[in-house]
């Protein structure tokens, strides 16, 4: 498998990019002020075979755990951001990665500029030996960009890819080449064309592959090979991630259906690209910190469960474990399940139909797509 010369982007002990090979990765799904259990659950990953472990941060107080996890795990570590970009100062002595989404850095003092908060984070990076991943997600994008978007055609394609050319180029005026980019989407196709069309406009730069809500295997791992491999067979892709909905016990599953897509791809039994859907299409996220209540992962399984008479409807369902790509991904299906800690939002066509218990949704959910049937049927 001969990936195209990106330049090299050293991530801890680790780099990707040069002709590296490809670098597997994964994400703790403990609560990261759980410093122990998140700690223990980044070191078995890496002992699996992750070559990079993201955690997630959203608090100062999460910060300040990550001090004791960098202390009792030897594994190259990521950080997302999310809304607070003054993080950054507090997390990156610790870890060896800062990743940032543009479409999150207006949550945070909309009064300046993106191009302000990219400068401390470049600098904080800059200080403190870390990498950068500009994580550009469908359903989180710059409001500026995102508004109307739900097909995923060229013209939305174009939108996000401006995104990441846009901060790619920014960040190229620092003079900081220490960073790589992501481009995911829920749909298989949008992730390998819009990949595909970045590393024709930056061949320099490396890229994070994966599909950002891959959800519930079998499926999951079904689409993530539909997006992935034919980019990796063309040369395209120096780390990749298998984003799945499974709880943090059964995070290794990421890793091994990551192997299996490297494996695929050295002798050459490629997926066709071609993602044929059943006409229902479940998208749930990967299981990680943010997610509200534990609950979340069993919710999405029961659906899954509670929906196979329906999977012939022409329907998208989106069950979604927290506020950064929640809103987004449930505006933009027929149905979404947007969670929080003790209750779940239920929408339909991105309205808010009501707020119900964990109890309650399924049934709701289940009363509105009968509904739903009637009417167009």
């Amino acid at each position: 498998m001969l990936q195209k010369r990106t330049r090299l982007v050293r991530i801890g002990t680790i780099s990707i990019g040069g002709g590296e090979a490809v670098a597997i990765q994964s994400m703790a799904a403990t609560k990261t002020i759980d410093f122990e259990s998140t700690a223990a659950t980044c070191q078995h990953l890496a002992d699996a075979g992750a070559a990079i472990v993201r955690i997630a941060v959203d608090s100062k107080a999460d910060a300040e755990a990550l001090r004791e996890i960098r202390k009792r795990t030897t594994a190259n570590l990521s950080v997302d951001l999310q809304e607070n970009y003054k993080l950054a100062a507090l997390v990156a002595p610790y870890v060896d990665k800062i990743r940032y989404n543009p479409g999150h850095l207006h949550h945070s003092e909309p009064q300046k500029s993106w191009q302000d908060k990219v400068k401390f984070i470049v600098q904080v990076a800059r200080d403190n030996d870390c990498a950068i991943r500009i994580g550009v997600n469908y359903g989180s994008l710059d409001p500026n960009l995102s508004h109307g978007i739900k097909s995923h055609t060229d013209t939305d394609i174009d939108r996000v890819i401006n995104s990441a050319i846009e901060h790619a180029e920014f960040i190229d005026t620092l003079n900081f080449t220490r960073y790589c980019v992501s481009i995911k989407s829920s749909d298989p196709a949008t992730v390998t064309a819009a990949n595909r069309r970045f590393n024709e406009l930056r061949p320099d730069i490396p890229l994070h592959l994966g599909v950002t809500e891959a959800g519930l295997l079998p499926e999951g791992l079904i689409k993530s090979r539909a997006a992935i491999e034919p980019l990796l067979a063309e040369g395209i892709g120096d780390t990749l991630r298998v984003s799945l909905t499974v709880s943090n016990d059964r995070k290794v599953e990421e890793i091994i259906a990551g192997k299996l897509i490297l494996d695929n791809v050295r002798k050459g039994t490629i997926h066709s690209g071609i993602w044929k859907r059943a006409a229902l299409n479940i998208i749930s996220c990967p299981s990680c910190a943010r997610v509200e209540n534990e609950r979340f992962v069993m919710l999405a399984e029961q659906i899954y469960e509670r929906t196979r008479a329906i999977q012939d409807y022409p329907l998208t369902i989106a069950v979604m474990g927290c506020r950064v790509n929640g809103p987004g991904e449930t505006d933009n299906a027929d149905f979404g399940i947007w969670c929080g800690v003790n209750s779940v939002n239920l929408k339909q066509n991105g309205t808010i139909i009501g707020t119900f218990s964990y109890e309650e949704v399924i049934p709701k959910l289940l009363n509105l797509i009968e509904d739903w049937k009637t009417n167009i049927y």
